[in-house]
């Protein structure tokens, strides 16, 4: 048993925060066991940390993120995603041909996620599965809760990064059948997205997701461009969730679909059948995407929503960054096309990237009784003339915070150095 003093801020849920200034949460084998403005005289014995003024708050999760890419984040942010891809983000996966490289890179990104407070991801590799293997060997071993994939990509890439179908196939298989049984990080399902995958690539990933009773990742409706070539290729299919649908992919574990940015109504039929998670990256829908997603919309509408960093079409891997962001976002969407969108508050910018996407992850994303002990301690955000709330020093940590400000590192109850 451990007891953590500190000023405690959570999702209560997707429209209000749970504030507890001055409190005690006591962690037992790392899970919450409760939260109390005065400490119960049966854990007056227990080891105590004492934060003082600062404010815990649940880990982050970032449900879209490429970790290849991490060494391009802040590079080529004029381009557009097909030059994007083609002259930036393809060339630097097809170096991780090479495992030596791939360690450092890879070793560079983890630490990185965990010091900007990310504590569970779902994460993209390249199609080269030495290279992902170490990458998510390295995010299990470190206990962190999430998916990683080996991509699947046999046409519309540069050579060197296009597979044989059937070759992908047994590559994936190997993958799922090697880490399936993982406690903490797991394989999952990466058709990269509609436009570099054949028919019989995807429905060899929909039998594999049935075997193995794993999930999908891909990439969904995110650019007009994106779209268009999913019907063209795809022209049997109503939209592009239907393609992962009538494979079989949507069946056998989680769905996490990147940007759906331009869902058709079918689109998000579909999405809304399967119980799916869309992952909004808003710092990538600005810098490639050249769109904005119906967040408040499709809320309302019932669809889990998470958030992604997206190095590196996004440039912050702090998913911290892209709850301030998310907000901004939706003000111009409604800004420019009020009809059937609003504005979202920052409540639910902040369930976003905590409670709702810790579903995702074994009951992670909350500090409420039950919940895994995954948390970060964050200060130095007030100012000497105005000393701020533990809410408002959450809001600002979301907007100008950096990882100096999180002065600890809670993962599943153990503090972090």
């Amino acid at each position: 048993m451990q007891i953590i003093h500190a000023n405690i801020v959570f999702s209560e849920d997707r429209e209000h925060l749970a504030v507890h200034p001055d409190s005690y949460i006591a962690v037992d084998k790392g899970v919450v066991k409760g939260i109390w403005p005065v400490l119960p005289e049966e854990y007056k014995n227990a080891p105590l940390t004492d934060h003082g003024d600062g404010v815990l708050i649940p880990a982050f999760s970032d449900l879209h993120v490429h970790a290849p890419q991490y060494l391009n984040r802040g590079l080529e942010m004029d381009l557009l995603l097909a030059d994007w891809l083609d002259k930036c983000t393809f060339p630097m996966e097809a170096r991780y041909a090479d495992p030596e490289f791939a360690r450092l890179a890879y070793d560079a990104f983890v630490d990185d996620m965990i010091a900007n407070g990310t504590m569970h991801a779902c994460v993209y590799g390249t199609i080269h599965s030495e290279a992902t293997a170490y990458l998510l060997e390295s995010m299990d071993k470190r206990g962190i809760k999430g998916f990683v994939g080996k991509v699947n990509m046999d046409r519309s890439a540069q050579d060197d990064l296009l597979e044989d179908t059937e070759k992908s196939i047994r590559d994936t298989e190997a993958f799922l059948e090697k880490y399936s049984g993982n406690k903490n990080t797991k394989p999952i399902l990466t058709p990269r997205f509609a436009p570099t995958c054949t028919r019989e690539l995807i429905n060899g990933l929909g039998r594999l997701g049935k075997k193995y009773n794993t999930g999908m990742q891909t990439h969904l409706v995110e650019s007009l461009w994106e779209e268009e070539q999913a019907r063209l290729l795809f022209p049997e299919c109503s939209c592009d969730t239907e393609i992962y649908e009538r494979a079989g992919l949507m069946d056998n574990g989680p769905v996490i679909g990147g940007h759906f940015i331009f869902p058709s109504e079918d689109d998000i039929r579909i999405m809304l059948k399967y119980d799916s998670y869309a992952a909004h990256c808003p710092d990538a829908t600005v810098s490639v995407i050249a769109g904005i997603m119906q967040t408040g919309a499709l809320l309302d509408r019932g669809l889990r929503i998470g958030l992604g960093s997206d190095i590196s079409a996004g440039h912050h891997i702090g998913v911290y960054s892209q709850a301030a962001r998310s907000v901004q976002l939706s003000k111009l969407k409604q800004f420019y096309e009020p009809e059937g969108n609003r504005k979202i508050t920052f409540p639910e910018a902040f369930w976003m990237a905590t409670k709702q996407s810790g579903k995702l992850f074994d009951g992670t994303g909350t500090l409420e009784p039950g919940a895994v002990f995954d948390a970060l301690v964050i200060d130095g955000l007030s100012d000497a003339a105005r000393k701020l709330s533990p809410e408002q020093v959450v809001e600002r940590f979301c907007y100008i915070g950096t990882k100096e400000n999180i002065k600890a590192r809670y993962l599943n109850g153990n503090a972090l150095c």
